[in-house]
């Protein structure tokens, strides 16, 4: 079990900002996200999306605010449990908590921080005749490690950054890589469209446009994927892996089963710390609502640093806060 002062659910640019937040004040963090990457909708729907309200960025690409979130934040030496579904938070006699995930792990920390963007992503998953028989048996929707494809004959649907990407990256780990796309052109970055579609002109990547999966077979084991053009032709693919990249759906999940007062699957939060009904527990972000609530990650940043705050007084009522500003304390505080 791990032992910590803050656990917090959601590894987005404003659980991450958090951590900064907290280390100032010499918080020990662990972060947890369903996810397999930190990052939250940046790194997994939209990557490439320039932001234009993160001040004195006129603009920044999304995937490098995160890079630089992780930079900001690597000298507190934060820890991570990523591609777990965080599913029970049990509340300890002495005030503490434990939270578990889907696999098993578990944290114990003195607070709680819900910052889960719009809930527990899941993914969206394609109409496809006994997929879910096939899941965890070669049918999986995230790459969490690409080493389990290594030689082996995967294909991937979808016409996204995800898609793309994995297609790219996977084209020198696998035997054979299928990319397969309903459309005739992708939503993903113009440059690694660029790059699949060479790659298949090579001959490296297996490119197949305006089709869909219409069946997949095998004997306890994913062993075939039956794909249908737009011409009605079907074509079956030998296939070990099947990675339906179609996106994912926010559900609030197991956090709405955790005592907390919700509002349109959002978590009621006081705006003097973001604290929520249950002591030792705050929302920041996109997870939480109150008047005058604006959805954007500049305001998640300010929720941070004021549940920092309380968080120290919660965790420490006994100790002063002494605080300076982060220009005075220089990078030695760190």
């Amino acid at each position: 079990m791990y032992t910590t002062d803050i656990c917090i659910i959601g590894a987005g640019p404003v659980g991450l900002f958090a951590v900064f937040e907290a280390g100032l004040l010499k918080l020990r963090c662990h972060v947890m996200d369903v996810l397999p990457q930190p990052g939250g909708q940046l790194s997994e729907i939209y990557p490439q999306k320039p932001i234009y309200d993160i001040p004195g960025l006129p603009a920044v690409n999304a995937q490098e605010l995160v890079n630089n979130l992780m930079q900001q934040i690597s000298p507190f030496k934060p820890e991570f449990t990523l591609g777990e579904r965080v599913e029970e938070l049990d509340h300890q006699e002495d005030g503490s908590f434990i939270v578990t995930t889907n696999e098993g792990t578990k944290v114990r920390s003195k607070a709680v921080v819900i910052a889960a963007g719009l809930g527990c992503f899941e993914p969206r998953k394609p109409a496809i005749e006994r997929l879910e028989d096939f899941e965890g048996k070669g049918v999986s929707y995230m790459v969490k490690d690409p080493e389990n494809f290594r030689n082996k004959k995967v294909v991937l649907a979808g016409g996204g950054d995800s898609a793309l990407d994995w297609a790219l990256y996977l084209a020198n780990i696998a035997e054979k890589v299928t990319l397969i796309h309903r459309g005739d052109s992708f939503r993903g970055a113009p440059d690694s469209a660029e790059k699949v579609v060479r790659m298949a002109e090579e001959g490296k990547i297996n490119l197949l446009l305006k089709s869909n999966i219409t069946k997949i077979d095998g004997n306890g084991h994913l062993k075939e994927v039956l794909v249908t053009g737009h011409d009605k032709t079907t074509n079956s693919i030998d296939a070990d892996h099947l990675i339906p990249l179609f996106g994912l759906s926010p559900k609030l999940g197991p956090i709405a089963n955790w005592g907390l007062n919700i509002d349109k699957s959002a978590i009621e939060v006081n705006t003097y710390d973001y604290s929520t009904n249950v002591k030792g527990i705050y929302a920041i972000g996109d997870i939480n609502t109150y008047p005058g609530k604006l959805k954007l990650i500049l305001c998640g940043f300010h929720e941070a640093a004021l549940m920092a705050h309380s968080a120290f007084k919660y965790i420490y009522p006994d100790k002063h806060l002494s605080f300076k500003y982060t220009t005075v304390n220089g990078v030695n505080a760190f």
